[in-house]
């Protein structure tokens, strides 16, 4: 009788598993608890920041609108890597092993998110949209790996022989980040280059934090270059068009959706104009945004006291593709599901001008259409549609 009734109790939790699913890391009755690593103190703070408010606008949005997701309110966490990836490896385990985050979102930074996403596999835990366009971020395939962004290395290759041939270019040169993030726009730029049967003529780098570039600068002017990729971000990309400008030397300044911020011409002021741009989606300027951004950016203002930028963009698409697929996903939400819901997703084109986007099986990478950008008269003014690199699908 005694191992009927255990037998029998088996049986119930084995069915009462395949109905309701095990409850993953991070899902309960109530609550769904996600996880983000921004720079919030380090050189690229001013991105972490933007980034965590577009994030927690989106949270807020559903919490208070819809009461969550199936039932289930929206939690998220965020720990702070100051943009070094060892931290962003110490803030990972906290969150996994210690918050036990159902997914990792909107991590910033290339070097980071390599550094971060192994503890994350180890653990089921996916990573979802990050803050850069490296494409580590969606191969080699792996399951758990979903990206939004063009690649650098694509926005490279289209973008530097267009500039080249609208400039009569014939000497590109570098200067870039000596990280991975930094040899990805290093890598599209050498291919660019390559197919007008050409070479880099002068490579230079810097370390994350640097802030004086005259060195990088003068060796490029010697070097006679005249158009040049910046694999940079905020202060590097100032700091060398500012020593640039200050110097007499006046080379066509390319850079990639890195360097697509108001904080480089609000920072950099006038010697900024010129500086051209790869980009995804529009900086969210209020005086020529649609009706739909102004009042978006309103809410935001009203929550946080200053106007959205890209960054607060990149971070609100981040949770809202979350939102959709978790959605879709069912009741029932675990790793398995919300991988099946994602590839299976089509994301429209929206209201902040980005691509549409679509995964599948075998497709980690969203979009890979890129626009290019320039600043003039110190805002970003985009120069061309939406291109992806010839023969890509």
């Amino acid at each position: 009788m005694q191992i009927k009734a255990v037998a029998a109790l088996a049986a119930f939790g084995l069915a009462s598993g395949l109905a309701f699913g095990q409850a993953p890391q991070g899902v309960s009755k109530t609550e769904i608890l996600v996880g983000s690593i921004q720079d919030l103190s380090g050189p690229i703070a001013g991105f972490g920041k933007q980034t965590r408010l577009g994030m927690q606008l989106r949270v807020d949005e559903l919490n208070e609108q819809t009461g969550g997701i199936h039932g289930r309110k929206l939690k998220l966490v965020f720990e702070d890597s100051q943009y070094d990836p060892k931290k962003a490896v110490l803030a990972a385990q906290k969150l996994v092993n210690q918050d036990k985050i159902f997914a990792m979102i909107g991590h910033i930074g290339t070097a980071q998110n390599l550094a971060a996403m192994p503890v994350q596999f180890e653990k089921n835990v996916p990573n979802l949209y990050p803050i850069t366009a490296a494409r580590d971020m969606y191969e080699p395939f792996h399951r758990l790996k979903f990206s939004f962004a063009a690649s650098y290395y694509d926005q490279m290759v289209i973008f530097l022989p267009r500039l080249m041939k609208e400039k009569g270019a014939k000497k590109p040169c570098i200067m870039y980040q000596d990280d991975e993030f930094g040899l990805e726009v290093m890598r599209g730029a050498e291919a660019g280059a390559k197919s007008m049967g050409l070479e880099l003529v002068e490579k230079t780098t810097y370390k994350r934090g640097a802030t004086d570039f005259s060195s990088q600068v003068a060796k490029m002017k010697a070097a006679g270059c005249d158009l040049v990729v910046l694999g940079t971000i905020i202060r590097e990309t100032i700091g060398a068009i500012g020593e640039a400008r200050k110097t007499g030397y006046s080379p066509t300044f390319l850079g990639s959706s890195a360097v697509y911020t108001d904080l480089i011409h609000k920072l950099g002021g006038k010697a900024m104009d010129g500086l051209y741009g790869a980009m995804t989606v529009q900086h969210p300027y209020l005086d020529d945004a649609s009706p739909q951004v102004r009042f978006w950016a309103n809410k935001y203002k009203t929550k946080f006291g200053e106007d959205p930028t890209v960054f607060s963009v990149y971070g609100y698409n981040a949770v809202d593709g979350f939102i959709q697929a978790a959605q879709k996903a069912g009741p029932n939400l675990n790793v398995d599901t919300l991988v099946k819901a994602l590839e299976s997703m089509t994301f429209p084109a929206d209201i902040f001008g980005s691509a549409p986007a679509s995964f599948g099986p075998k497709k980690r990478q969203g979009s890979n259409e890129t626009r290019l950008s320039q600043i003039q008269d110190g805002r970003w003014k985009v120069l061309t549609p939406y291109m992806k690199v010839d023969g890509a699908k």
